[in-house]
């Protein structure tokens, strides 16, 4: 069995299987990035549920993981020249898995410079204009009454969906026929722009059925669907 203890993280949450990917997590959008990536690829991995209800995202053995308290994060024991290795950071980690496996990320040069793009692209760009939004359309920030950063991030989140319409208009994927961490990177977060933030009629989201349709796909996919619910909340 891999020795896992140099990881202070382990401590708090100890490992069953020391052989297998430890995920500390929660199915918030980038925790189901990691996890619907680990169901993809089909590698044993072991999910650990880090509660924001008891800050365990601030304890200090996440921390001494992630210093920057944010899931979700992995160790790999068998990482580079096979000795452990943690990564945080979801957008780094689904590049480590893919080019790790092989999968979801091709082969091509050319076009996996083009991936990452658009998996930058959900990191700059999706992810933190799309929470915003959500902060001030549902949560405490809807009721400032100074309503300029909600337009603000409105407004950029309905030019972000329109580039990914435009980039999705004759796509089965964001890479043609081929599904990889672009995808994965940013359905997650189309879909709680829709479900959980409740964000669709203020967005004109049926102005993008490239979108909708590419979403309906990402999120039936076997490995998606189970995803959404890993680590299982308590």
């Amino acid at each position: 069995m891999t020795d896992l203890s140099a990881f202070p993280i382990t401590k708090k949450w100890p490992a069953s299987n020391s052989e297998a990917i430890q995920l500390y997590s929660l199915p918030t959008p980038n925790g189901i990035k990691v996890s619907a990536t680990l169901e993809e690829l089909g590698v044993d991995y072991e999910p650990h549920l880090v509660s924001f209800s008891t800050d365990d995202q601030k304890s200090p053995e996440f921390l001494s993981l992630n210093p920057n308290g944010k899931i979700p994060a992995i160790i790999d024991p068998d990482g580079p020249g096979g000795a452990p290795i943690g990564v945080f950071e979801s957008g780094a980690i689904l590049q480590y898995l893919a080019e790790k496996t092989g999968k979801l990320l091709p082969a091509d040069p050319a076009r996996r410079i083009e991936t990452l793009q658009w998996l930058y692209f959900q990191m700059g760009g999706v992810g933190p204009m799309f929470g915003q939004l959500g902060f001030f359309h549902k949560f405490a920030g809807k009721a400032i009454e100074d309503k300029r950063p909600f337009e603000r991030y409105r407004d950029e989140t309905i030019r972000l969906l329109g580039v990914l319409e435009s980039r999705l208009d004759g796509r089965q994927w964001i890479m043609d026929d081929d599904y990889t961490v672009a995808d994965i990177a940013t359905w997650p977060w189309v879909r709680t722009l829709v479900t959980f933030y409740e964000a669709g009629e203020i967005l004109g989201f049926d102005n993008f059925p490239a979108v909708a349709d590419w979403l309906k796909r990402a999120s039936e996919r076997p490995a998606s669907v189970k995803a959404i619910n890993i680590p299982a909340r308590s």
